[in-house]
């Protein structure tokens, strides 16, 4: 059977980086308990249902998360890794699950990006950056190692699986590439199993000497072939973001042509980051799990035609409230996308969705989005045209 994969969030503890940057206390739930509504039916705040708003600390936690993911068919979580030169954060609950083998089979994606304050629009105020200082991949790899000798890390052709979320910004990837092979087999295993997020379109593996990508939605879908273009009601004044179509995003992607290369299927539950973005939020209107679970029956479906029991599909995410994008229990879904995960195609919902708001005409905010979206679809053009060029 092709494998579901689900990224996971270790953001749900408090640490001292982010209690200075962002407050005392400061987590992910922040975030989510702040949202409010930018549009007639437009649900916010999220309200955590089952699990409640959990400490990722607390280890019976992880053991629900566990039971909850079992059962929906998820065979591992894919679990962000933040590493900048040699500093980790985050990594107390990623450290946690790598001590318990009866935890859900797990590898990891290390998000090699800079921190920067673009939650709050102020994306030139850095953080913590992401440096590459000469002999940074025999360091990042030293700490990756204890989690890839973990008895339940999750291996592909008996090699460790390892994402990284940015590969293209890599000074050299290849070479990258070419030494963290060299490293684990230097520790006794037999390689690593490569995999390059999709966080530019078109991203093709072996320019980056990596083994596949993954899809990675609602990346490449910000365009006019997703807009949501019919209008939405009191659409709040001053939202400056983008109003997007779930519906059309999931088709755009269901009707994706195979590439000539690795490229594992991605699905969305979900996408709405008004708890980090407010006004300036993309926000894909109209998802539920009724279309998510025909999505994922598709991504499965064509995962397995393309590469039958090595397939790979990816959902972002299990747990990323704060962008809409989550399968665990909530108030508004109950445990409808957990159910949706485990049979899309029989699949019958408990709890009814309620519809978009409709208007008779756009708003300036939806009409803006509209035209940003214009924009996203110039600028993919352009990009699409150099790639080939480049290639001729």
């Amino acid at each position: 059977m092709t494998r579901t994969i689900a990224y996971y969030l270790p953001q749900f503890h408090s640490i001292p980086e982010n209690d200075g940057w962002w407050g005392e206390g400061f987590t992910e739930w922040v975030n989510v308990r702040r949202a409010r509504p930018l549009f007639s039916s437009h649900a916010h705040p999220r309200v955590a249902g089952a699990l409640g708003e959990y400490d990722l600390l607390d280890r019976e936690i992880h053991r629900a998360q566990t039971d909850l993911a079992k059962e929906a068919g998820v065979d591992a979580f894919c679990m962000y890794f933040y590493w900048f030169g040699g500093t980790r954060l985050l990594e107390r609950p990623i450290d946690a699950w790598r001590e318990d083998p009866s935890l859900l089979p797990y590898c990891l994606s290390w998000a090699n990006e800079s921190w920067t304050r673009r939650w709050d629009g102020k994306s030139r105020s850095v953080l913590i950056a992401q440096d590459y200082d000469e002999g940074y991949e025999a360091k990042v790899f030293a700490d990756l190692l204890p989690h890839f000798l973990a008895p339940h890390y999750l291996r592909h052709d008996g090699k460790p699986v390892l994402l990284v979320h940015r590969a293209q910004v890599i000074p050299d990837p290849r070479a990258f590439a070419t030494r963290v092979r060299a490293l684990a087999v230097e520790a006794g295993l037999p390689g690593l199993h490569l995999i390059a997020s999709e966080t530019s379109p078109e991203l093709e593996p072996h320019a980056l000497g990596f083994d596949a990508v993954s899809e990675f939605p609602p990346v490449g879908a910000n365009t006019l072939a997703s807009a949501q273009l019919r209008p939405l009601k009191r659409v709040v004044r001053g939202f400056r973001g983008r109003l997007m179509s779930y519906p059309r995003m999931a088709r755009r992607f269901e009707r994706r042509a195979e590439a000539p290369y690795t490229r594992h299927h991605g699905v969305a539950p979900a996408w709405d980051n008004t708890a980090r973005r407010q006004l300036s939020a993309t926000i894909y209107v109209g998802s539920s799990p009724e279309r998510y679970a025909e999505w994922l029956s598709t991504a499965r479906r064509r995962e397995y035609s393309s590469r039958g029991e090595d397939g790979l599909v990816f959902i972002n995410a299990w747990n990323e409230w704060a962008e809409g994008a989550y399968l665990e229990p909530d108030k508004s879904h109950g445990r409808d996308y957990l159910t949706a995960t485990a049979d899309p195609t029989g699949f019958v919902p408990t709890i009814r969705v309620r519809e978009p708001d409709y208007a008779l005409f756009w708003s300036f905010g939806q009409l803006r989005s509209i035209m940003l979206t214009a924009v996203g679809s110039a600028l993919a053009l352009v990009r699409r045209m150099r790639n080939r060029s480049r290639v001729r």
